[in-house]
């Protein structure tokens, strides 16, 4: 038997950032964390005025507008997963998350990241049908076909972070304790363990791409067909209103997946850290933060209904117009 003494880690020091504590002046610290309480709390306060405002108005109970309240509590649990420890972390000049706390805070958010992801592609589903198949549409998106193409991912993605997570508590820690992050993800998980992480890397590879590849593939071959759609309008001002419905939800998948490919598909051992946070940032903070005010701001439905609550005018009950799209 070796005789090879390994203490298991308790706890991880999340670096943030700007890196190790020796490089990180008071200044930039005090900088950073107003500018990640602002963007939280505008995105927080964003999400839950778009859930609101669609539960509350029934002019909104229709598919596009539950699938964008589904994004938005989402994207506001996503926030809240990683943003307040880290800002708690910057007040409090403690750097630690116990062992049970990181691996908590991996599942969280590699569940509510795949949610992302999955509900982006339904959205996009929707688009499809509302305009290849506008006379139908109706009698497809149904309520129950609705709440399945939400409950579905629910319970897939739960599976698969689940999954995750038992895979990275079977691992040892023994070593360095430092993530260079400001949130715990599987990623700089494997760069810490001092087990063999080949298989792991591998399952880990296989389990995002079943997650990431088929909504991803389901976006492109939504927007195939209403290209197709609507190339056969032979109005070029019919055109455009088509194209420019789905402007917002084009400008979020750019930015989710711009930013998650670049750190989700390549392997642990080929990342930098300087990419690896920009990449988090975006995903992580920027895009839940801008998705509610990309999809509002030129939606007249949502204006409205904002407008009443801070009574800045009256407006008609009007309950008979058909919402405009949020996309």
């Amino acid at each position: 038997m070796e005789g090879e003494n390994q203490t298991r880690i308790s706890e991880f020091v999340l670096l943030g950032l700007l890196g190790s504590p020796e490089q990180q002046q008071q200044q930039q610290q005090r900088l950073i964390f107003w500018l990640f309480l602002w963007m939280y709390l505008l995105g927080g306060a964003g999400n839950l005025l778009m859930i609101l405002a669609v539960s509350s108005d029934p002019l909104l109970h229709t598919p596009m507008y539950f699938f964008l309240s589904n994004l938005s509590f989402v994207d506001l649990c996503l926030i809240t997963t990683t943003v307040p420890k880290m800002l708690l972390n910057i007040q409090t000049q403690k750097k630690t998350i116990s062992y049970a706390g990181c691996l908590t805070q991996m599942y969280f958010f590699s569940l509510l990241l795949g949610m992302d992801n999955m509900i982006l592609a339904v959205m996009a589903f929707d688009r499809n049908v509302a305009i290849c198949h506008p006379l139908h549409y109706t009698s497809v998106m149904l309520p129950s076909l609705c709440g399945l193409l939400v409950a579905v991912p629910w319970v897939l993605t739960n599976l698969i972070s689940l999954s995750l997570t038992l895979l990275t508590a079977r691992l040892s820690f023994c070593g360095n304790n430092e993530i260079p992050h400001f949130f715990c993800d599987i990623n700089g998980l494997l760069k810490l363990s001092c087990s063999d992480t080949r298989s792991a890397e591998n399952l880990l590879l296989i389990l995002t791409s079943v997650l990431g590849m088929p909504p991803l593939v389901g976006i492109l071959a939504s927007y195939s067909r209403i290209v197709a759609t609507v190339l056969r309008i032979p109005s070029a001002k019919g055109k455009w209103k088509v194209f420019s419905t789905c402007g917002s939800h084009l400008t979020v998948v750019a930015l989710f997946y711009g930013s998650g490919l670049a750190v989700f598909f390549t392997p642990p051992s080929s990342h930098s850290k300087r990419k690896d946070t920009a990449a988090s940032m975006m995903y992580t903070v920027v895009t839940p933060m801008f998705n509610p005010f990309i999809y509002s701001l030129r939606n007249k439905d949502m204006k409205g209904v904002v407008k009443k609550w801070f009574h800045l005018t009256s407006v008609p009950h009007e309950m008979e117009r058909r919402p405009s799209s949020p996309y």
